[in-house]
């Protein structure tokens, strides 16, 4: 996401040889957030972080250059400004085992971190196609209808995805449940319906409208994971499509090597 603020040309020398080249082919903040990631990335969770002044001072710059880098890490979660603290580094959360079934709202908790989502629609609609085929057994009505509900899901107050899920229309009971803080899989149970198999297909694309609900570019990253769950009596019950912010969240896959003729 752009903060508006032009590239600086570097006008001061730094006797510690760190100063921006005069030329730059991108914006400087963009250059100086670049080499303040890669700082992050060898730093523990809870490590303070230089001020303002400190990097101005550093990277030859004005503050307001330093504050448009820091603002973008801010923003993607890796830097929490404590007031009359400073700035301290913050994780990202822990990759997600691709085979197990957790919600997003449980992720959260167990990343120690404060679920939220941002309810952008909801209610009974037509299915899309393949909403259709996964939620009718007995084959895709030409009319089927869905409990829709679209979902920017946060971490605290970070965007990691926007979450289109369709339930079978019959529980239009979901509808009243609370969507901003509480989780929907919970809300499933209390019907008496347990999310408990589930196949997940995972594929990449770029945010594009969805961009200013992520707070990110257009052209930025995301890893898609499209979801069929079925509940304990192998009916199904769910098929969400999940957009994640690729460089806020991860999953992680553990396979096995298949044995070719030659091994």
């Amino acid at each position: 996401m752009s903060t508006g603020i032009p590239p600086e040309p570097v006008t001061r020398a730094d006797p510690g040889g760190t100063a921006l080249a005069m030329a730059a082919p991108q914006p400087l903040y963009e250059r100086i957030e670049k080499q303040l990631r890669r700082r992050i990335a060898t730093a523990a969770d809870g490590d303070p972080f230089p001020s303002e002044p400190r990097l101005a001072a550093e990277f030859g710059v004005s503050r307001m250059t330093v504050r448009a880098a820091l603002a973008r890490l801010e923003r993607d979660g890796l830097l929490e400004r404590v007031p009359g603290r400073g700035s301290f580094v913050r994780r990202a959360a822990a990759a997600r085992p691709v085979g197990t079934l957790m919600s997003f709202h449980d992720q959260a908790l167990a990343a120690g971190r404060t679920p939220r989502s941002r309810v952008l629609r909801a209610g009974v609609r037509p299915a899309s196609p393949q909403e259709a085929a996964a939620l009718c057994p007995g084959g895709p009505a030409q009319d089927a209808t869905v409990v829709g509900i679209s979902r920017v899901r946060l971490f605290d107050d970070l965007p990691i995805a926007v979450e289109h899920a369709a339930f079978p229309a019959s529980l239009d009971a979901l509808l009243g449940a609370d969507l901003e803080t509480g989780s929907l899989h919970n809300a499933l149970r209390r019907l008496g319906l347990h999310p408990t198999l589930g196949s997940s297909v995972l594929s990449a694309r770029t945010a594009g409208d969805d961009a200013p609900e992520l707070g990110v570019d257009a052209a930025t990253p995301m890893l898609v994971e499209t979801r069929s769950i079925a509940d304990q009596h192998g009916a199904p019950l769910e098929y969400t499509v999940s957009s994640y912010v690729a460089h806020r969240y991860a999953l992680q896959v553990d396979f096995s090597v298949a044995r070719g003729e030659d091994a």
